[in-house]
């Protein structure tokens, strides 16, 4: 089976001289035609194309993508956007009692299964109009979907989208009346309790920071009477802390609901899932979806890039996690030191200890939201001034801050004119060029930051969450990039973030911050890797292993054996 795809944004005939590649196609050029202009827009056969390769490789917009699949898939398409547009085969499956997790390339369908699955989209089983019941039922015979598409319509749902900051566009109160109005199963005076919400509860909706809105639009989602439960990567913008907070509410659902779970940060998915599917494929183009599989199982094989049961490979390199060592001292020197920095607010006040930042070195920074990271950051970047300390070293600095602020109507390709060709290769950039920034997604629009930001010179490198709504693979991409950049120029970078796995992987050493939200914060370190990470978690109450098979960190259920042991030798931090 061969399906094609035309990114319908980057096909511009009149760019190639009216399409370059109908008039390559050795099909067309025998009488047959394959490759067609209708409505202004280029349309390939899929059933005609041969699969030669010719019009992917001629097309000067790279807008061609032509794909082979096994033959038994082509009677498993659950929807299609179209002719030459994207296609999802198989379905996840919703269980009584279990959190199904869905990890995946971003792309590749996740959303869309949530949407269909919703009744907010229609599947069409490949069609060109939305399936019948009858068609439905059939598809989907002898499984759990069969019952549940057969009485979608009876079902009551709660949807928690992938993106809160919209949430302020389609309401205009404050958080409590947000809450007020979702509080269906009356669980409001718990949830802002248990959240952490009492200090922004009277706050518009509009005015709150995105951790406190992602943190309403999940407790408004679960404050609803609803059959089944929807989220959409729900530990965007929270710590760590809140992550685990949230992993636990949703798993209290699933004793008497339906719920299904997108989710990026695997320590997160690994806690809160009890199953998981699969989503790969090539993004834009086509995903398919794994059989469902016991969540550590499940995680494991996308990280491994090959499914066992189903022997399939999707990607041609494992994901693996190393214990670290202490990075050789050689041509090591302090870039950049500080002490006896001081910042005073109205209703909160930073100190940050003495410490220093070396040359060739990634020091990660952590700790909960609303205790000064950011603050110190921008204190380095020069965007606030301390009020008290120094800063030894005069150096060239690149910031990319936590929310992303650019010109909506600015091209991407006029925000990365300074960035060199091999990284937008690497970040993937190319297709978004001669996009507005405006039309691109929070994940395209993280990319092209961490991409302006790494194209300056600069001595050090500042990140502020630059893992927000990148999928997993992209995460490790940008974390080997960094690694690379700062080795070969011999600079540095600090980089906030609360994926654990994700500044595991990334970082030499760790600076964290200690203290009570939105009062006061100090900073401590830097540290190595094991001191850093224990003081962290053990501020937290949590302890992590780690898997034997990919070394990646799991959180250890609070109480377990493992749990209590580590508490009392004192290790928190990745104890096998």
């Amino acid at each position: 089976m061969r399906i094609a795809v035309i990114d319908k944004d980057s096909c511009k005939p009149a760019g190639c001289g009216g399409y370059l590649c109908a008039r390559v196609c050795p099909v067309n050029r025998a009488g047959k035609e394959c490759i067609l202009d209708t409505e202004k827009k280029a349309v390939i056969n899929a059933e005609l194309c041969i699969g030669c390769g010719i019009c992917v490789n001629k097309c000067p917009f790279e807008a061609i993508t032509i794909v082979n699949l096994p033959e038994e898939l082509e009677e498993q398409c659950f929807h299609s956007y179209g002719q030459n547009d994207f296609k999802l085969y198989r379905a996840p499956v919703p269980i009584p009692n279990q959190v199904v997790g869905l990890v995946g390339q971003n792309g590749t369908g996740k959303s869309t299964a949530l949407k269909a699955l919703a009744g907010d989209l229609n599947p069409n089983l490949g069609g060109d109009e939305a399936a019948t019941m009858e068609q439905l039922s059939k598809y989907f015979a002898g499984s759990e979907l069969q019952a549940y598409f057969s009485d979608i319509e009876n079902k009551k749902m709660a949807y928690k989208p992938q993106y809160v900051d919209q949430f302020p566009r389609a309401f205009r109160g404050t958080v409590k009346s947000l809450l007020e109005k979702a509080d269906e199963r009356k669980i409001l005076d718990k949830l802002v309790k248990e959240f952490g919400l009492e200090n922004c509860i009277s706050t518009k909706i509009s005015e709150v920071s995105g951790g406190e809105l992602q943190k309403a639009a999940i407790a408004a989602t679960i404050m609803k009477d609803a059959d089944i439960y929807f989220f959409d990567e729900p530990s965007s913008y929270l710590d760590v802390r809140e992550r685990l907070k949230v992993a636990r509410a949703i798993r209290e659902l699933a004793e008497e609901r339906l719920v299904l779970v997108v989710e990026h940060d695997l320590i997160v998915l690994d806690y809160l899932a009890d199953l998981a599917h699969i989503f790969y494929g090539k993004p834009a183009a086509y995903g398919i979806v794994s059989f469902p599989k016991a969540a550590r199982m499940g995680i494991n094989e996308y990280l491994a890039g090959y499914m066992k049961e189903e022997n399939v490979k999707f990607r041609d390199y494992p994901i693996k996690f190393l214990i670290k060592t202490a990075k050789e001292e050689i041509k090591r020197y302090p870039l950049v030191s500080f002490k006896g920095i001081k910042k005073k607010f109205a209703s909160f006040e930073l100190d940050i200890e003495e410490g220093e930042l070396r040359n060739r070195e990634i020091v990660g920074i952590m700790g909960s939201n609303g205790i000064g990271k950011t603050t110190f950051m921008k204190i380095l970047a020069g965007v606030l001034n301390a009020d008290e300390g120094e800063i030894s070293q005069e150096v060239k600095i690149a910031y990319k801050p936590q929310y992303i602020q650019a010109d909506e109507d600015m091209i991407v390709r006029v925000v990365l004119k300074k960035a060199e060709q091999s990284l937008i290769t690497k970040l993937g950039l190319e297709k978004l060029l001669d996009k507005p920034v405006s039309q691109i997604s929070g994940g395209e629009l993280q990319r092209v930051a961490i991409a302006e930001c790494l194209s300056k010179d600069a001595d050090i490198y500042l990140l502020d969450e630059p893992s927000a709504h990148l999928d997993v693979e992209q995460r490790v991409n940008v974390a080997n990039i960094l690694k690379r950049a700062i080795d070969e120029k011999e600079k540095s970078a600090f980089v906030i973030d609360h994926d654990i796995m994700f500044l595991d992987y990334l970082s030499d050493r760790l600076m964290v911050f200690l203290g009570e939200s939105g009062k006061s914060g100090k900073g401590h370190g830097p540290f190595s890797m094991k001191k850093g990470m224990n003081l962290f978690l053990k501020d937290l109450g949590i302890t992590f292993r780690r898997d034997p098979d990919t070394g990646r960190p799991r959180a250890n259920k609070g109480g377990s054996v493992k749990d209590r042991e580590q508490k009392q030798s004192g290790e928190y931090y990745y104890v096998k």
